[in-house]
């Protein structure tokens, strides 16, 4: 079994009352995002294995100043100087109680739900590939919305903290969502109802679907693992310990399901690899290495294991990525770097960089056709613009200027446009619906002024486009995706995200991936 230890201050907090100073400051200002036992919640896990890049002064002036191109706010005007820095050491210091987290424990967390029956067909009239799950993280519940009649089916409690796309079924019939401290959630469509819940891990980036539904793949941060559990019974399939070849343990930053070649793909966050794990024993990766050929290989394989693994090597860690739609090709970014890397996954190699600075967000890319040639549209989170890249050249078509950065792009087939927020800055009111052939601006949408609005999906046919009022006191916006007028308003809990079922079992060219 691989374990990992990790100290919890929560049972020391919980037997004393607390002091004054930097624990207090804690409880007061940072509990809320960060947890009361600093694994983590909205905001990352604030202990030293998390923050080996904000050490000393780094730390104390993100306290201060807050975070660019995040959620993270400055204290400088609560807390003085020196509570600051008493803080940053504070949070620096390992915590008090032991804690193993490992297959034992994650087997230990399942959470059934008794009343739970599984129904023969769905317990609703709609139609169950047009539904859209809807994250409302003001208030952590999950809305179930049908596709036609947009009214609101059933609205379930989730994990604190759901964070990364949920991910479906092929059949779509489950829908797996995963929270910022490692929970993840089964819900059965058809039933309305959750089956169960497991913790997989302390602080968790992401989940991903294998392509034939039988695997789900935990992202963590903390530890440094990648947990595969059984989508059946949410048990632990494997657990495997992230390191490069080397040893030095790594985060993994994203994981995602590369369909065609029948295999989940990371990348970590802490060292310059990617890995590709074979799901299925037909996965062009499983076969090669079982036939002896072990190039990227970094051991024996046994024929009767899933998960065999290669390692692609790189010249810098990546954070995020985005494949080509057939996915023979990924391109990723990190998040302080300058430049974008594509890279071969069929030859395992960097093959070309790309001048992408301004912290590109690949992770919500979208792909299209466009005058005979593919291109894909990236968001940056620090520079107001689009890059379109035509993927055969490797080469930026264009950059398109918005009026603020971006965090997220969709489109459709069957749409001529893309929309695209601009989440960050003084015009994060503001939505941007593009041509995608003309790439000029044809309308600016400010539904409410003054209201963060995001994260666009379309319906599974691309007759409306569904907008997050990202509040406490939020909607979802449908607007006609022909005409571009509002149409209907529903009132949600700062709704972060919303997932057609279709768009994303069918892998939509307008959808993330």
């Amino acid at each position: 079994m691989i374990r990992f230890t990790v100290f919890i201050s929560l049972l020391v907090a919980a037997a004393a009352p607390l002091r004054a100073g930097p624990v207090l400051d804690y409880a007061t200002h940072c509990a809320v995002c960060h947890g009361a036992d600093r694994l983590g919640g909205t905001g990352p896990a604030l202990i030293p294995e998390a923050l080996n890049r904000l050490r000393g002064a780094d730390l104390a002036v993100v306290i201060a100043q807050g975070r660019a191109a995040t959620q993270m706010p400055g204290f400088a005007n609560i807390l003085d100087e020196e509570a600051i820095v008493a803080l940053a050491a504070w949070l620096e210091s390992p915590l008090e109680a032991e804690l193993d987290w490992g297959e034992a424990e994650i087997t230990a967390s399942l959470e059934t739900n008794a009343g739970y029956v599984r129904p023969d067909a769905p317990v609703f009239s709609g139609d169950p590939l047009n539904l859209f799950v809807v994250v409302e993280t003001g208030d952590s519940h999950l809305s179930v919305l049908d596709g036609d009649s947009f009214e609101r089916l059933a609205r379930l409690p989730t994990p604190y903290a759901v964070h990364g796309g949920p991910k479906f079924t092929p059949d779509g019939r489950h829908v797996f969502v995963m929270s910022r401290d490692g929970w993840v959630q089964k819900i059965d469509l058809w039933a309305l109802e959750e089956v169960a819940r497991v913790r997989a891990g302390i602080n968790s980036r992401n989940i991903a679907l294998s392509k034939d539904g039988r695997w789900l793949a935990v992202a963590n941060y903390l530890p440094t693992t990648l947990t595969i559990l059984s989508t059946e019974d949410l048990s632990v399939a494997r657990i495997l310990d992230v390191t490069d070849a080397g040893g030095t343990p790594s985060r993994v930053s994203a994981v995602y399901q590369a369909a065609p070649r029948a295999s989940f793909v990371l990348a970590l966050k802490d060292v310059p690899e990617i890995w590709e794990i074979a799901t299925d024993s037909e996965a062009p990766l499983f076969t090669s290495l079982v036939h002896g050929d072990e190039q990227g290989s970094d051991g024996a394989v046994r024929t009767e294991e899933l998960f065999v693994r290669r390692r692609i090597k790189l010249r810098a860690p990546i954070e995020d990525f985005f494949f080509t739609m057939d996915y023979a090709h990924l391109i990723g970014a990190s998040r302080d770097g300058e430049r974008g890397v594509v890279v071969d996954l069929i030859e395992g190699r960097e093959i070309a960089e790309l001048p992408l600075g301004g912290m590109p967000h690949l992770g919500s890319g979208i792909s299209w056709e466009r005058h005979g040639r593919r291109v894909l549209a990236t968001p940056h989170l620090r520079e107001p613009m689009l890059s379109v890249i035509d993927t055969g050249s490797w080469q930026v078509v264009q950059e398109i200027v918005m009026e603020g950065p971006g965090f997220f792009l969709r489109s459709h087939e069957t749409s001529p446009y893309l929309w695209a927020d601009v989440f960050f800055g003084p015009n994060r009111d503001v939505i941007h619906v593009i041509d995608k052939e003309s790439l000029e601006i044809v309308r600016t949408l400010r539904p409410v002024p003054g209201a963060t609005v995001a994260h666009v999906e379309f319906d599974r046919h691309g007759r409306h486009a569904l907008v997050s009022v990202w509040e406490d006191d939020g909607a979802i916006l449908v607007y006609d995706a022909a005409s571009l007028e509002e149409v209907r308003r529903i009132p949600m809990r700062k709704p972060s995200g919303k997932y057609n079922v279709w768009n994303k079992i069918t892998f939509s060219e307008g959808t993330s991936h």
